[in-house]
């Protein structure tokens, strides 16, 4: 095992930086919601002395799923992101010192396996590719695939940590939360996708995704996701830090003196 301490090229401790700043947005929309509906017990809400219609305080509402949603691909975007620039940090290691689920990672996006290429181009790839491993160049910044846009919730967050061999911590209480179903037959993180999805393509408008939903409601949804997504960072945190990318023998002896 070496004894070369190392930092990482992204500080993972930005990673719930990151997350707090854009939680910090959708708790400000939600005590937005929470002071109109507050005004409905007495009174029909107004902005500047125009009152705010029941329609429009459903669409309103919908947002939050929007915001929601951003929070979710967002938080994985950076855990992926995070994840492949602590492996290419300052060109320190090989495609060898990487654990061999993160190695097939980066043949993925060295090979181009996961993309529509001709024949010639296909070639090159593999070419590029054998000209790295055979002049024992280092593993530098690479692009690793995370999946398509609209496609994130709970099963899919497990399906890439184990596809990067990360331990995904997820405690019996937060399970609890995550997993039952709590509206038309879906999970709360399938939900969210779902009618982000739906809003995205226009099969949903705005007024009939907030129709029967409250701030409650709302806010319950945003502390399940919340709660679960907490866990996630934690174990792309403690797989960053602990050198969990690279294979045993690479990892460096974490508080040792360089």
């Amino acid at each position: 095992m070496s004894e070369i301490v190392c930092c990482k090229g992204r500080d993972v401790d930005t990673l719930t930086q990151s997350f707090e700043d854009r939680l910090e947005e959708i708790d400000a929309y939600l005590e937005l919601l929470d002071a109109l509906d507050r005004q409905v017990r007495d009174r029909p809400p107004t902005i500047g002395g125009s009152a705010i219609t029941v329609q429009q305080q459903k669409i309103l509402y919908s947002s939050v799923y929007l915001q929601l949603y951003n929070l979710v691909e967002a938080t994985i975007t950076w855990c992926v992101d995070a994840v492949a620039e602590a492996a290419s940090e300052a060109g320190r290691w090989h495609a060898g010192d990487l654990s061999v689920k993160l190695r097939r990672e980066w043949v993925r996006a060295k090979a181009k396996t996961n993309e529509d290429l001709n024949q010639d181009n296909r070639l090159n790839s593999a070419v590029e590719l054998c000209d790295h491993l055979v002049g024992a160049l280092p593993v530098l910044a690479w692009p690793m695939a995370r999946g398509t846009g609209g496609s994130w919730d709970d099963h899919a967050i497990e399906n890439i940590t184990e596809r990067l061999g990360i331990a995904l911590r997820v405690t019996p209480a937060v399970k609890a939360q995550i997993k039952p179903k709590i509206r038309d037959d879906k999970r709360p993180l399938e939900l969210i996708k779902d009618l982000r999805n739906r809003l995205a393509h226009g099969s949903l408008s705005f007024g009939e995704c907030g129709d029967g939903v409250t701030v409650f409601d709302l806010r319950d949804i945003k502390n399940r996701t919340v709660a679960y997504l907490r866990e996630v960072l934690a174990s792309f945190k403690s797989y960053i830090d602990s050198y969990e990318f690279l294979t045993p023998a690479s990892r460096p002896i974490v508080g040792a003196p360089p």
